[in-house]
């Protein structure tokens, strides 16, 4: 119960800072040339790193989450379907754009995510140890 509550407040600080950054800081703040890079890979960079966050909040019936084995798996799979949707944008119908640095984030996310989590796991392991005895 406690990994999902973190889970949930995480997901949703998360999406709000996501969305600060595509429909406040990028259409309405000057940006120098030298932090457009930064800004315009971090909503996936972000987005990445709430993988297992969201798998845990939402989709625990399907992803329990309980062991590091489940962890990798899980986070495997969100960074399959993120890169997926990357290459899908070269599809010129979505009107999207391909972007390596895009899927380095994406990893990069995806791993940080994955060690905060397993953290947290750990320390949830810890907790319910104190608990019992």
């Amino acid at each position: 119960m406690y990994l999902k509550h973190i889970s949930r407040r995480v997901v949703i600080l998360g999406t709000l800072l996501i969305w600060t950054i595509k429909f406040i800081i990028r259409p309405l703040v000057h940006i120098p040339p030298a932090l457009k890079p930064l800004v315009g890979f971090a909503p996936n960079l972000i987005g990445s790193f709430l993988l297992p966050f969201g798998a845990c909040w939402f989709f625990q019936r399907y992803f329990r989450l309980q062991t590091t084995r489940d962890l990798g798996f899980t986070c495997s799979l969100g960074l399959l379907l993120v890169i997926i949707n990357e290459y899908l944008q070269l599809i010129p119908v979505f009107g999207r754009t391909f972007d390596y640095l895009d899927i380095f984030s994406s990893v990069v996310g995806v791993f940080c995510g994955h060690l905060v989590f397993a953290r947290l796991m750990g320390s949830q392991m810890v907790r319910a140890e104190q608990l019992s005895v």
